[in-house]
């Protein structure tokens, strides 16, 4: 059975790009938009890997990320996060909230999926 990973990317093209090459690569895609319902989404969805882009609309990645880690049935789920915004000291402020890997926009392909098999222990 193909693992499942959530896609929490506001950009329709960044969101279908990564949702694509998942899907190419074998794993199931649950793609999210809104940042407000992902943990409701995740709770549903089970995934085995979420990818969190950090700039959303109405809600910030960094606090998203830090709401599944508080959560008893999410905390275990790792997160890859997916920024544009990549300045000094936005790693460590994203890995503090708990992502377990973080990838610098624009995503280079190989090193997107080296992450995502790296976390799902693919």
């Amino acid at each position: 059975m193909a693992k499942r990973i959530l896609v929490v990317e506001d950009n329709d093209l960044n969101r279908k790009l990564f949702c694509d090459v998942l899907k190419a690569n074998g794993y199931e895609v649950v793609p999210v938009a809104d940042g407000s319902n992902v943990v409701g989404t995740a709770k549903k969805s089970e995934p085995a890997l979420i990818i969190m882009d950090i700039q959303l609309p109405n809600i910030n990645g960094v606090e998203l990320i830090a709401q599944l880690k508080s959560d008893k049935a999410l905390k275990h789920v790792p997160v890859l996060a997916v920024t544009a915004y990549a300045g000094r000291g936005d790693e460590d402020r994203i890995r503090e909230a708990g992502a377990q890997d973080y990838l610098a926009k624009p995503v280079s392909i190989g090193p997107f999926m080296n992450s995502v098999r790296q976390l799902l222990d693919d």
